[in-house]
């Protein structure tokens, strides 16, 4: 049996200190032994495990929230890890970095409503795991979730992806875009509609866009708005008929720009604005998308 450095100071003759515990636990939410949303055992409970009097655990409780790593440590129940703080406003991510704690926040309200305008749902997939993780946990609880998204019609010819040479009669780059929108709005609808099982009143509708949108939008709650560039480049992809040689866009890698309505008056205005275009395509100029 191989003994740990924590065994010989749990086990040992030797206490461990406030700040040992600390790092103890600290190191456990690092490699994700405890997540976001988790409740740590009792004070009793930890002290029998580390050994020392409860007096110990709440100093180092109380360090790690200092820390932003623990919430509700004063109150009568075990604390919980805290989430992730969300990036700031100056500091744009990628967009499949900075997505999902924005979506996250978003669904600690009782209504969620998410609103998005892309070329497909591949960012979105991803970044809803961590929100969808913490309701099946009976961690967050929303009495409802709306969500519309905007995707472009299977019947336009796309600005992008495009093939380098032009289009033909056979478009295999229209065909591998039109696959891919299909398949992940069957999986977001399967994700959000999972839900359901706890009770939760779920709607998710697609729309279909006469053009390309040059950029993907998300608009959170009525309160945030986040948008990020399409940016084109030249790529090639290997298939089972050959290589496409294309002009395509790695969206998921795209800086992500978020505006919030608390933020001040510049950025309540982007985000009714924002709101307001996404209104009107939903109402005139979309038609009914069905993912066939």
């Amino acid at each position: 049996m191989v003994v740990t450095q924590e065994n010989v100071a749990v086990n040992g003759s030797r206490r461990l200190s406030p700040q040992e515990i600390a790092d103890v636990l600290r190191e456990r939410i690092r490699a994700g032994e405890l997540r976001a949303g988790d409740r740590l055992p009792t004070q009793a409970e930890l002290a029998d495990e580390f050994g020392v009097e409860r007096g110990a655990v709440r100093q180092a409780l109380r360090a790690l929230q200092e820390d932003g790593l623990l919430t509700n440590v004063s109150k009568g129940s075990p604390p919980r890890i805290a989430e992730p703080p969300a990036p700031a406003h100056d500091e744009p991510q990628p967009t499949m970095v900075g997505l999902s704690p924005r979506l996250t926040a978003a669904f600690s309200a009782r209504h969620v409503r998410i609103d998005a305008a892309c070329l497909t749902a591949e960012s979105l997939i991803p970044a809803l795991g961590e929100p969808l993780r913490l309701i099946h946990g009976g961690v967050v609880r929303p009495e409802r979730i709306d969500v519309r998204i905007l995707l472009p019609s299977r019947d336009i010819n796309l600005a992008f992806p495009v093939p380098v040479d032009g289009r033909g009669d056979d478009d295999p780059v229209h065909e591998r875009w039109l696959a891919m929108r299909n398949a992940q709005g069957h999986v977001l609808r399967h994700n959000l509609q999972t839900l359901r099982s706890h009770g939760i009143d779920v709607d998710i509708t697609f729309r279909a866009l006469p053009f390309t949108p040059p950029v993907k939008l998300y608009l959170l709650n009525g309160t945030e708005a986040l948008m990020a560039y399409y940016m084109v480049t030249r790529r090639e992809e290997s298939t089972d008929t050959g290589t496409l040689d294309m002009y395509d866009v790695l969206g998921t890698e795209s800086l992500l720009f978020s505006f919030e309505k608390s933020a001040g008056q510049r950025d309540a205005a982007f985000v009714e604005e924002s709101q307001k275009w996404f209104d009107a395509l939903w109402e005139t100029i979309t038609t009914d998308l069905t993912l066939s």
